[in-house]
Protein backbone atom coordinates (compact mmCIF):
# COMPACT_ATOMS: atom_id res chain seq x y z
CA UNK A 1 0.00 0.00 0.00
CA UNK A 2 1.50 3.35 -1.06
CA UNK A 3 1.92 6.00 1.67
CA UNK A 4 -0.49 8.95 1.75
CA UNK A 5 1.20 11.99 0.20
CA UNK A 6 1.89 14.77 2.67
CA UNK A 7 -0.09 17.76 1.40
CA UNK A 8 0.59 21.19 2.86
CA UNK A 9 -1.82 24.11 2.91
CA UNK A 10 -0.59 27.49 4.14
CA UNK A 11 -3.11 30.15 5.13
CA UNK A 12 -1.76 33.71 5.17
CA UNK A 13 -3.58 35.87 7.69
CA UNK A 14 -4.95 34.71 11.07
CA UNK A 15 -7.94 37.03 11.14
CA UNK A 16 -11.54 35.86 11.12
CA UNK A 17 -11.40 34.59 7.52
CA UNK A 18 -7.98 32.92 7.75
CA UNK A 19 -8.67 31.18 11.04
CA UNK A 20 -12.12 30.04 9.82
CA UNK A 21 -10.53 28.66 6.64
CA UNK A 22 -7.88 26.81 8.66
CA UNK A 23 -10.62 25.41 10.92
CA UNK A 24 -12.71 24.30 7.94
CA UNK A 25 -9.66 22.68 6.31
CA UNK A 26 -8.90 20.74 9.50
CA UNK A 27 -12.39 19.38 10.06
CA UNK A 28 -12.81 18.55 6.35
CA UNK A 29 -9.32 16.95 6.12
CA UNK A 30 -8.57 19.21 3.16
CA UNK A 31 -4.79 18.81 3.66
CA UNK A 32 -2.49 16.68 5.81
CA UNK A 33 -0.77 19.78 7.21
CA UNK A 34 -2.35 23.19 7.70
CA UNK A 35 -0.04 26.12 8.46
CA UNK A 36 -1.29 29.50 9.65
CA UNK A 37 0.95 32.57 9.26
CA UNK A 38 0.35 36.12 10.41
CA UNK A 39 2.60 39.14 10.92
CA UNK A 40 0.99 39.32 14.38
CA UNK A 41 2.87 36.35 15.86
CA UNK A 42 0.94 36.17 19.14
CA UNK A 43 -2.40 36.10 17.27
CA UNK A 44 -1.18 33.36 14.90
CA UNK A 45 0.28 31.28 17.72
CA UNK A 46 -2.92 31.59 19.77
CA UNK A 47 -5.10 30.52 16.83
CA UNK A 48 -2.77 27.57 16.09
CA UNK A 49 -2.89 26.44 19.73
CA UNK A 50 -6.67 26.70 19.87
CA UNK A 51 -7.02 24.73 16.63
CA UNK A 52 -4.42 22.16 17.70
CA UNK A 53 -6.39 21.39 20.86
CA UNK A 54 -9.27 20.28 18.64
CA UNK A 55 -7.28 17.90 16.42
CA UNK A 56 -8.01 14.82 18.62
CA UNK A 57 -11.57 15.19 17.29
CA UNK A 58 -10.64 15.62 13.62
CA UNK A 59 -8.86 13.35 11.13
CA UNK A 60 -5.12 12.96 10.64
CA UNK A 61 -4.43 16.63 9.76
CA UNK A 62 -2.06 18.69 11.89
CA UNK A 63 -1.83 22.44 12.43
CA UNK A 64 1.35 24.52 12.73
CA UNK A 65 2.28 28.15 12.26
CA UNK A 66 3.21 31.46 13.83
CA UNK A 67 4.78 34.79 12.93
CA UNK A 68 7.77 33.55 10.91
CA UNK A 69 6.96 33.56 7.19
CA UNK A 70 9.39 30.64 6.69
CA UNK A 71 6.60 28.32 7.96
CA UNK A 72 5.12 28.59 4.44
CA UNK A 73 8.10 26.82 2.82
CA UNK A 74 7.26 23.99 0.38
CA UNK A 75 3.49 24.46 0.54
CA UNK A 76 1.33 22.84 -2.12
CA UNK A 77 -1.37 25.50 -1.83
CA UNK A 78 -1.08 29.01 -0.37
CA UNK A 79 -4.33 30.82 0.44
CA UNK A 80 -3.92 34.55 1.05
CA UNK A 81 -6.56 36.06 3.34
CA UNK A 82 -4.37 38.88 4.75
CA UNK A 83 -5.67 42.37 4.25
CA UNK A 84 -7.77 45.16 5.69
CA UNK A 85 -11.32 43.98 6.34
CA UNK A 86 -14.42 45.44 4.77
CA UNK A 87 -16.15 47.91 7.08
CA UNK A 88 -19.93 48.51 7.25
CA UNK A 89 -20.99 50.58 4.22
CA UNK A 90 -17.66 50.12 2.48
CA UNK A 91 -17.56 48.52 -0.98
CA UNK A 92 -15.03 45.84 -1.86
CA UNK A 93 -13.42 48.18 -4.39
CA UNK A 94 -12.77 50.77 -1.63
CA UNK A 95 -10.36 48.24 -0.13
CA UNK A 96 -8.31 47.88 -3.29
CA UNK A 97 -5.46 50.33 -2.64
CA UNK A 98 -4.69 49.17 0.92
CA UNK A 99 -4.81 45.49 0.12
CA UNK A 100 -2.81 45.90 -3.10
CA UNK A 101 0.07 47.34 -1.05
CA UNK A 102 -0.08 44.40 1.39
CA UNK A 103 -0.02 41.98 -1.54
CA UNK A 104 3.00 43.73 -3.11
CA UNK A 105 5.01 43.08 0.08
CA UNK A 106 3.83 39.51 0.63
CA UNK A 107 3.46 37.74 -2.67
CA UNK A 108 7.02 37.71 -4.09
CA UNK A 109 8.34 36.27 -0.79
CA UNK A 110 5.60 33.63 -0.69
CA UNK A 111 6.42 32.51 -4.25
CA UNK A 112 10.08 32.34 -3.32
CA UNK A 113 9.28 30.07 -0.34
CA UNK A 114 6.74 27.89 -2.16
CA UNK A 115 7.71 28.05 -5.86
CA UNK A 116 5.57 25.07 -6.89
CA UNK A 117 2.42 26.04 -5.00
CA UNK A 118 -0.96 27.05 -6.35
CA UNK A 119 -1.88 30.50 -4.98
CA UNK A 120 -5.48 31.38 -4.10
CA UNK A 121 -6.49 34.93 -3.13
CA UNK A 122 -9.37 35.30 -0.68
CA UNK A 123 -8.73 39.00 0.00
CA UNK A 124 -11.10 41.63 -1.36
CA UNK A 125 -11.51 43.00 -3.94
CA UNK A 126 -10.33 39.63 -5.18
CA UNK A 127 -10.68 40.25 -8.93
CA UNK A 128 -8.68 43.50 -8.88
CA UNK A 129 -6.04 41.91 -6.64
CA UNK A 130 -5.76 38.89 -8.96
CA UNK A 131 -4.87 41.21 -11.85
CA UNK A 132 -2.34 43.06 -9.66
CA UNK A 133 -0.85 39.78 -8.41
CA UNK A 134 -0.53 38.52 -11.97
CA UNK A 135 1.80 41.46 -12.67
CA UNK A 136 3.79 41.02 -9.45
CA UNK A 137 5.01 37.45 -10.01
CA UNK A 138 5.82 35.23 -12.95
CA UNK A 139 3.78 32.06 -12.47
CA UNK A 140 2.44 29.66 -15.12
CA UNK A 141 -1.11 30.49 -16.29
CA UNK A 142 -3.73 29.28 -13.82
CA UNK A 143 -1.37 28.87 -10.85
CA UNK A 144 -2.70 32.08 -9.30
CA UNK A 145 -6.41 32.81 -9.04
CA UNK A 146 -8.98 33.95 -6.50
CA UNK A 147 -12.01 32.45 -4.80
CA UNK A 148 -14.17 34.62 -7.05
CA UNK A 149 -17.89 33.87 -6.91
CA UNK A 150 -17.70 30.38 -5.36
CA UNK A 151 -19.28 31.75 -2.16
CA UNK A 152 -21.76 33.95 -4.06
CA UNK A 153 -22.90 30.88 -6.02
CA UNK A 154 -23.32 28.94 -2.76
CA UNK A 155 -25.45 31.77 -1.38
CA UNK A 156 -27.60 31.65 -4.50
CA UNK A 157 -27.98 27.86 -4.36
CA UNK A 158 -29.01 28.06 -0.70
CA UNK A 159 -31.64 30.73 -1.41
CA UNK A 160 -33.07 28.77 -4.34
CA UNK A 161 -33.11 25.55 -2.32
CA UNK A 162 -34.96 27.26 0.55
CA UNK A 163 -37.57 28.60 -1.87
CA UNK A 164 -38.02 25.30 -3.72
CA UNK A 165 -37.87 23.03 -0.66
CA UNK A 166 -35.01 20.88 -1.97
CA UNK A 167 -31.43 20.15 -0.90
CA UNK A 168 -28.90 22.81 -2.02
CA UNK A 169 -26.80 20.04 -3.61
CA UNK A 170 -29.57 19.56 -6.19
CA UNK A 171 -29.57 23.21 -7.27
CA UNK A 172 -27.27 23.96 -10.20
CA UNK A 173 -26.86 27.71 -10.57
CA UNK A 174 -23.88 30.03 -10.82
CA UNK A 175 -23.04 33.64 -10.08
CA UNK A 176 -20.35 34.94 -12.47
CA UNK A 177 -18.49 38.18 -13.23
CA UNK A 178 -17.03 40.45 -10.57
CA UNK A 179 -17.12 39.27 -6.95
CA UNK A 180 -18.96 42.48 -6.15
CA UNK A 181 -21.80 44.72 -7.14
CA UNK A 182 -21.74 43.92 -10.89
CA UNK A 183 -21.96 40.12 -10.45
CA UNK A 184 -24.97 38.31 -11.93
CA UNK A 185 -26.59 34.89 -12.14
CA UNK A 186 -26.57 32.65 -15.20
CA UNK A 187 -30.33 32.11 -15.10
CA UNK A 188 -30.50 30.83 -18.70
CA UNK A 189 -28.65 27.65 -17.69
CA UNK A 190 -29.84 27.18 -14.07
CA UNK A 191 -31.61 23.96 -13.08
CA UNK A 192 -33.03 22.16 -10.06
CA UNK A 193 -32.20 18.52 -10.68
CA UNK A 194 -32.80 18.19 -14.41
CA UNK A 195 -35.59 20.80 -14.50
CA UNK A 196 -34.82 24.27 -15.88
CA UNK A 197 -35.24 26.77 -13.03
CA UNK A 198 -37.77 28.83 -14.96
CA UNK A 199 -39.99 25.72 -15.31
CA UNK A 200 -39.88 24.75 -11.62
CA UNK A 201 -43.33 24.71 -9.97
CA UNK A 202 -44.73 24.08 -6.51
CA UNK A 203 -47.14 21.21 -5.80
CA UNK A 204 -50.06 23.28 -7.07
CA UNK A 205 -48.30 23.81 -10.41
CA UNK A 206 -47.49 27.48 -9.81
CA UNK A 207 -44.20 28.71 -11.28
CA UNK A 208 -41.93 29.61 -8.35
CA UNK A 209 -39.31 31.65 -10.17
CA UNK A 210 -40.78 34.30 -12.49
CA UNK A 211 -38.41 37.04 -13.70
CA UNK A 212 -39.14 39.45 -10.82
CA UNK A 213 -38.39 36.70 -8.27
CA UNK A 214 -35.06 35.97 -9.97
CA UNK A 215 -34.12 39.66 -9.87
CA UNK A 216 -34.95 39.77 -6.15
CA UNK A 217 -32.76 36.70 -5.49
CA UNK A 218 -29.83 38.26 -7.37
CA UNK A 219 -30.15 41.38 -5.22
CA UNK A 220 -30.20 39.23 -2.06
CA UNK A 221 -26.94 37.55 -3.10
CA UNK A 222 -25.19 40.80 -4.07
CA UNK A 223 -26.09 42.42 -0.74
CA UNK A 224 -25.65 39.36 1.51
CA UNK A 225 -22.15 40.30 2.66
CA UNK A 226 -23.17 43.86 3.52
CA UNK A 227 -25.98 42.55 5.74
CA UNK A 228 -23.67 40.13 7.57
CA UNK A 229 -20.94 42.76 8.03
CA UNK A 230 -23.49 45.21 9.43
CA UNK A 231 -24.68 42.62 11.95
CA UNK A 232 -21.44 40.94 13.11
CA UNK A 233 -18.52 42.82 11.57
CA UNK A 234 -17.23 40.21 9.10
CA UNK A 235 -18.16 37.26 6.95
CA UNK A 236 -16.01 34.27 7.87
CA UNK A 237 -17.62 30.83 8.17
CA UNK A 238 -19.01 30.42 4.65
CA UNK A 239 -15.94 31.91 2.96
CA UNK A 240 -13.78 29.61 5.12
CA UNK A 241 -15.72 26.60 3.86
CA UNK A 242 -15.59 27.90 0.28
CA UNK A 243 -11.82 28.30 0.50
CA UNK A 244 -11.39 24.79 1.91
CA UNK A 245 -13.49 23.42 -0.97
CA UNK A 246 -11.24 25.12 -3.54
CA UNK A 247 -8.12 23.79 -1.79
CA UNK A 248 -9.51 20.24 -2.00
CA UNK A 249 -10.11 20.58 -5.74
CA UNK A 250 -6.41 21.44 -6.16
CA UNK A 251 -4.84 18.97 -3.72
CA UNK A 252 -6.99 16.05 -4.89
CA UNK A 253 -6.66 17.01 -8.56
CA UNK A 254 -10.44 16.82 -8.81
CA UNK A 255 -10.81 18.86 -12.00
CA UNK A 256 -13.93 20.28 -10.37
CA UNK A 257 -15.93 22.98 -12.12
CA UNK A 258 -15.96 26.06 -9.89
CA UNK A 259 -16.63 29.76 -10.64
CA UNK A 260 -13.21 31.03 -9.55
CA UNK A 261 -11.66 34.25 -10.81
CA UNK A 262 -8.59 34.13 -13.06
CA UNK A 263 -7.04 36.33 -15.73
CA UNK A 264 -9.08 36.08 -18.91
CA UNK A 265 -7.51 36.04 -22.38
CA UNK A 266 -9.97 36.17 -25.26
CA UNK A 267 -12.91 34.89 -23.20
CA UNK A 268 -16.01 36.11 -25.10
CA UNK A 269 -13.88 39.04 -26.27
CA UNK A 270 -12.61 39.92 -22.77
CA UNK A 271 -8.88 40.38 -22.12
CA UNK A 272 -6.64 41.61 -19.33
CA UNK A 273 -9.01 41.43 -16.36
CA UNK A 274 -9.80 38.71 -13.83
CA UNK A 275 -13.43 37.63 -13.64
CA UNK A 276 -15.25 34.59 -12.33
CA UNK A 277 -16.38 32.15 -14.99
CA UNK A 278 -16.92 28.38 -14.73
CA UNK A 279 -13.44 26.88 -14.60
CA UNK A 280 -11.87 23.43 -14.27
CA UNK A 281 -9.80 23.45 -11.07
CA UNK A 282 -7.18 20.75 -10.50
CA UNK A 283 -3.58 20.17 -9.45
CA UNK A 284 -2.27 22.97 -11.71
CA UNK A 285 -4.86 25.47 -10.49
CA UNK A 286 -7.23 26.80 -13.14
CA UNK A 287 -6.66 24.30 -15.93
CA UNK A 288 -9.33 25.61 -18.29
CA UNK A 289 -12.05 28.26 -18.43
CA UNK A 290 -15.32 27.01 -19.88
CA UNK A 291 -17.41 28.91 -22.43
CA UNK A 292 -20.85 28.00 -21.11
CA UNK A 293 -24.21 28.96 -22.67
CA UNK A 294 -25.20 32.60 -22.03
CA UNK A 295 -28.03 34.60 -23.53
CA UNK A 296 -27.42 38.06 -25.01
CA UNK A 297 -28.33 39.83 -21.76
CA UNK A 298 -25.83 37.73 -19.79
CA UNK A 299 -23.03 38.32 -22.30
CA UNK A 300 -23.70 42.07 -22.01
CA UNK A 301 -23.63 41.85 -18.20
CA UNK A 302 -20.30 39.99 -18.32
CA UNK A 303 -18.79 42.76 -20.45
CA UNK A 304 -20.17 45.41 -18.07
CA UNK A 305 -18.55 43.57 -15.16
CA UNK A 306 -15.24 43.53 -17.07
CA UNK A 307 -15.52 47.29 -17.71
CA UNK A 308 -16.16 47.97 -14.00
CA UNK A 309 -12.97 46.09 -13.12
CA UNK A 310 -10.97 47.82 -15.86
CA UNK A 311 -12.06 51.16 -14.40
CA UNK A 312 -10.92 50.06 -10.92
CA UNK A 313 -7.53 48.97 -12.21
CA UNK A 314 -7.12 52.24 -14.12
CA UNK A 315 -8.00 54.16 -10.97
CA UNK A 316 -5.28 52.29 -9.07
CA UNK A 317 -2.79 52.97 -11.85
Amino acid sequence: MSPVRNTKLSVIGAGSVGSSLAYAALIRNSAREVTLYDLNASRAEAEVLDLAHGTPFTGSSRITGGGDIEVVADSDVVVITAGAKQEPGQTRLDLAGTNARILEKLLPRLVELAPHAVFVLVTNPCDVLTAIADDLVDLPPGRLFSSGTVLDSARLRWLLAESAGVAPQNVHALIVGEHGDSEFALWSDATIGQTPLKDWTDEAGTLLFPRERLESLTSDVVHAAYKIIEGKGATNYAIGLSGARIVEAVLRNERAILPVSSMLHGYRGIDGVALSVPSIVGARGVERTLTVPMDDVEVDLLHRSAEALRASLAHLG
